[in-house]
């Protein structure tokens, strides 16, 4: 049986630690880009990237102030028999991590600016379920910061553009963003469905750990020829300028309609922050 108690103290944890802790993969991407820098500023930006996070895991604190507004991926079997609890358990954590972590209360009402200091509110936290062939289910925490998600983007292109004509949008959009984003950035690409799967499916290629290649062919040719001509660009660290404007280029895809070509665009900044957590059919919390 599942232990609803412990499950929320997991959870608690897995966005204290998502908010503290960055992932190994992006720490390592980070000194592996700052020993190929050549601009004396860039590598001062990358340094002192690499000190915060050095300083955040000694001291327990988060590596931004903008602790971002929780969303939670979660890939289950379709027999998985907690789903239910899992649901109900969430925001309980969610309002839990804010007051004990603490996280930033970022949920404000769009319209009054009302602000309910529990990062709760309709819809809120974001909660998206895959069903797959498995019997466990397993919890990806992405908080997202507010910079970052205003660099957001999304294209209705027409068939005839394809990936020139992405690329070409793609490469504007990155200049125009400059610093805003706290490059060196992440960028998630979904290509085809419609409007709100795109984009989905732009914040889903962010998941990915650094490092790790696109098993489709294609997309990896895609993603490589994407992040070094973004890494040509000039932009750098937190756009004061160098050959590091990017860490990496994932693409999520799946098929489109004939006459449409959508493209959604999700940037991450350089504090990549993820926390994983899985939940067994026996209801053992790792």
């Amino acid at each position: 049986m599942l232990d609803q108690e412990q499950l929320i103290d997991r959870l608690v944890k897995g966005m204290r630690d998502g908010v503290i802790e960055l992932p190994e993969d992006v720490t390592q991407k980070l000194q592996e880009y700052l020993q190929r820098e050549d601009s004396g500023i860039a590598k001062q930006q990358l340094s002192a990237i690499l000190d915060n996070i050095r300083i955040s895991h000694e001291d327990g604190l988060p590596l931004c102030q903008d602790t971002g507004v929780q969303m939670f991926f979660i890939k289950a079997g379709y027999d998985f028999p907690f789903l239910n609890d899992l649901h109900r358990a969430i925001p309980i954590a969610v309002k839990r991590a804010t007051k004990e972590v603490p996280l930033r209360p970022n949920t404000v009402d769009p319209f009054t600016g009302k602000n309910p200091q529990d990062n709760l509110g309709p819809h809120m936290p974001s909660i998206t379920i895959e069903l797959e062939e498995r019997d466990d289910a397993v919890i990806t925490i992405l908080p997202k910061g507010g910079g970052s998600e205003n660099m957001s983007m999304l294209w209705m292109l027409t068939p005839a553009e394809g990936f020139k004509g992405m690329k070409k949008k793609v490469l504007e959009h990155i200049v125009f963003a400059a610093g805003k984003p706290c490059p060196p950035i992440i960028i998630g690409l979904g290509i085809g469905g419609g409007a709100d799967f795109a984009m989905k499916l732009a914040k889903k290629a962010l998941l990915r750990p650094l490092g790790t290649q696109n098993p489709d062919d294609k997309l990896r040719a895609m993603e490589e020829e994407l992040l070094h001509d973004i890494n040509e660009l000039g932009v750098g660290p937190m756009g004061m300028g160098g050959r590091t404007t990017a860490l990496a280029v994932h693409i999520e895809y799946t098929n489109r309609h004939p006459a449409t070509f959508p493209v959604g665009l999700v940037v991450q900044c350089w504090c990549d922050r993820r926390a994983v957590i899985k939940v067994n059919k026996d209801g053992e919390v790792i």
